[in-house]
């Protein structure tokens, strides 16, 4: 379990983070894929340790996740 107090966290640590907060699955090779060509969340860096903003991560998982919908032709709720 992540804390949540933490302000920003590791790459290794996001999958677990997006998958408890948002219901997002995503794999560890994937973030380290979009960090390379883009896409993915931003972060930041302490020497060459990447770091993600709990902020960023929230707000990323926000733009991903679509509006409700009510059936699979993707009407709005």
């Amino acid at each position: 379990m992540i804390e949540s107090g933490r302000p920003r966290l590791r790459r290794s640590e996001v999958p677990e983070y997006l998958l408890e907060k948002h219901g997002i699955p995503i794999a560890l090779a994937t973030l380290n894929k979009m960090a390379t060509i883009g896409g993915g969340p931003a972060m930041r860096y302490a020497g060459r340790i990447p770091l993600y903003d709990v902020e960023d991560l929230d707000r990323w998982a926000a733009n991903r996740l679509s509006q409700p919908v009510t059936s699979t032709s993707g009407k709005v709720a």
